[in-house]
C-alpha cells in the first residue's frame, strides 16, 4: 500500500484531458507561434491519438511535420511529411507538404522562407540538396498554380548551382591533393551536366590547372581559351582557388 501510494502521488492529472479537438489545435497552434515547441508537440500529438479522424488530425500531422523540423528533428520532421501523404494522396495541402519537405532537406533547421547561413550548403552531402530539388520539381510540376510554386522555382535554380558547386568543391579537394586528372574529370562534370550555372567559372578554371599539372598541353590551351572568352575579367586569375573560400556566391536571398 505504502508502495502504491507513493507511486500514485507522483502521478499528475492531465488537463487537457476533457479538451475538445478544437481547443488543443488552437492551443497548439499559439505555441507554434511562439516557438514553443515541446509544448506544440504535446498538443498535436493528443490531436492525432485522441482524434485520429477528420480534418484537425491531417492537420497536425503536417503541423508536427513543421514542428519537429524547426526544433532539429529534421529526420522526424520527414517522417511526419512521408506519414501525411501516404496516408492523404489527395489531400488539398499536398502542394505545401512538398514545399515543407524541400525546405527540410535543404535546412535541416532553418525558417520557413529563409535560406541558412554561415555554410555553404554545397560543402555538405549533396545528398539532400537532391532530395530538396526532387521536392520542389515535383511540387512545381503537380502544382503549377500552387501559392509556393513560384519559390519554388527560384529555388531549383539556386539548388542547380549548388549541386554543381558540390562538384567544384571535389575537384578543387582532388586538385590540391595532387589527383589530377580526378579533378579535371569531377570539374568536367559541371561543364556537361549543368548547363548556364556560376559554377562554370571555377570549374574551367580547375580544368585548366589540372591539364597544365597533366602536360596536356593542347586540352590546357583550348580550356584556357574557353575560360576567357567566357570569363575575361576572372578573380580566379589573380586570387586562384583560395576564391572559393568565400561565400558571395550562394548568399543570393
Amino acid at each position: 500500500m505504502l508502495i502504491g501510494g507513493c507511486a500514485g502521488s507522483g502521478d499528475k492529472p492531465d488537463p487537457t484531458a476533457t479538451w475538445t479537438v478544437e481547443q488543443l489545435y488552437s492551443t497548439a497552434k499559439d505555441d507554434m507561434d511562439n516557438d514553443r515547441w515541446s509544448e506544440a508537440r504535446t498538443h498535436l500529438t493528443a490531436v492525432e491519438s485522441r482524434f485520429p479522424f477528420g480534418v484537425y488530425a491531417q492537420q497536425a500531422e503536417l503541423s508536427l511535420a513543421y514542428v519537429n523540423w524547426k526544433d532539429g528533428e529534421r529526420d522526424q520532421a520527414l517522417a511526419n511529411v512521408d506519414r501525411f501523404m501516404r496516408l492523404y494522396p489527395d489531400h488539398p495541402g499536398t502542394d505545401y507538404a512538398l514545399y515543407l519537405k524541400g525546405l527540410i532537406n535543404f535546412a535541416p533547421v532553418g525558417i520557413l522562407g529563409t535560406w541558412i547561413s554561415g555554410q555553404d550548403p554545397a560543402e555538405r552531402d549533396p545528398k539532400g540538396l537532391r532530395a530538396s530539388y526532387d521536392a520542389f520539381a515535383e511540387l512545381v510540376k503537380r502544382f503549377p498554380d500552387s501559392r509556393y510554386a513560384k519559390d519554388a522555382k527560384q529555388r531549383m535554380v539556386w539548388l542547380v548551382n549548388a549541386l554543381a558547386m558540390s562538384n567544384v568543391y571535389v575537384a578543387s579537394y582532388y586538385y590540391e591533393h595532387g589527383s589530377y586528372l580526378a579533378a579535371a574529370n569531377r570539374a568536367q562534370v559541371v561543364i556537361t551536366d549543368f548547363s548556364g550555372v556560376p559554377a562554370t567559372e571555377p570549374a574551367l578554371y580547375i580544368m585548366t590547372l589540372a591539364y597544365g599539372k597533366l602536360g596536356m598541353t593542347q586540352l590546357q590551351k583550348d580550356t584556357e581559351r574557353v575560360f576567357d572568352k567566357n570569363y575575361p575579367n576572372s578573380k580566379y586569375k589573380k586570387d586562384g582557388l583560395a576564391l572559393l573560400k568565400t561565400k558571395a556566391w550562394w548568399q543570393v536571398f
